[in-house]
């Protein structure tokens, strides 16, 4: 009995040597498979297998979810190849959404009409208290002054200094018309003194200023540049034979003077520094002293008794 139970057991020992033998070896291959899921890495392995145990309900095993390796030095960590991109099967595209209506577009402007010509600014704006006084500090423009299509030319509004349009053709034809029907009349007008140059108006002032002073010159004569004379428009009238009465107030007595203020404006004159308004035109009475503006101005300055400035609105 004993060597039976001998021999059994010598048959029985090899058996479980290699049963042994193949448990460790599936336990080593396990482990092995193991540590290979995690990179050779033993704690990771590790710390996989406690949360496989922690969070897998009712012992059902779930596949380890690989995890991208944790490099031990970050330079030699070799980056993982990109994902190839997945294609994405377009959606449906959703109802499009009507934007809020833009606003319109704002209809330009319609063109502003232009400003009118610098000529026909007023270079002064504020109609001037006394217009007998010249402002402090004015100088020549660059260009004239038209109002009303009518060129202005006073203590207030000056030319500049190189405006030099020669005698007005236009008002010297009014003038020869003038001329011819004041001499059926028994009257020879006789213009003495029309277009003077700037440098022709500095001389004469100049020996004004030096005979009477300048505030008794300023009364009856233009600084250069402020002078009418310098527009060719204006005419010193007298008459014939009577030349002791030309540029002196005694004209309007005349009966040469008297002919020309009550006819000169169908002709396109005005008496142009008329009785008592010195403070409105800004020089002292002329009764030889008239302007071409043209017969629609003259008629309407005539009839209501206006000066120049006045009908131009500066004053």
């Amino acid at each position: 009995m004993k060597s039976r139970n001998s021999f059994q057991q010598n048959q029985k020992k090899p058996y479980i040597k290699w049963t042994l033998i193949g448990v460790l070896s599936l336990a080593v291959l396990a482990a092995a498979s193991w540590l290979f899921a995690n990179d050779w890495n033993v704690e990771r392995s590790l710390s996989a297998f406690r949360s496989t145990e922690t969070e897998v309900p009712d012992g059902q095993p779930e596949a380890p979810t690989e995890e991208a390796p944790v490099p031990e030095n970050p330079q030699e960590e070799t980056p993982a190849e990109p994902a190839p991109p997945v294609e994405e099967t377009p959606e449906t595209p959703a109802e499009p959404v009507t934007p809020p209506a833009e606003e319109a577009p704002e209809t330009p402007a319609e063109p502003e009409e232009p400003a009118p010509p610098a000529e026909e600014k007023p270079a002064v704006q504020e109609k001037p208290a006394d217009a007998t006084q010249y402002p402090p500090n004015i100088t020549l423009p660059q260009k004239p002054t038209f109002i009303k299509g009518i060129l202005l030319a006073n203590k207030h509004y000056p030319l500049p200094q190189n405006y030099a349009p020669g005698e007005s053709k236009e008002a010297r034809a009014a003038f020869e018309s003038m001329k011819q029907a004041a001499k059926a009349e028994g009257i020879n007008l006789h213009a003495f003194s029309t277009y003077r140059e700037f440098a022709r108006q500095k001389v004469l002032y100049e020996g004004y200023v030096a005979k009477d002073g300048q505030q008794a010159a300023d009364r009856y004569s233009a600084r250069p540049g402020f002078s009418e004379h310098q527009t060719g428009l204006a005419f010193d009238i007298g008459e014939a034979g009577q030349e002791q009465h030309w540029a002196s107030t005694s004209f309007g007595a005349t009966a040469g003077g008297k002919w020309l203020k009550a006819n000169a404006h169908k002709f396109g004159f005005i008496l142009r520094y008329p009785e008592g308004a010195e403070r409105l035109t800004g020089y002292m009475h002329e009764s030889w002293h008239f302007r071409y503006v043209g017969t629609e101005a003259a008629a309407k300055i005539f009839s209501t008794g206006m000066t120049l400035e006045q009908y131009l609105g500066v004053q």
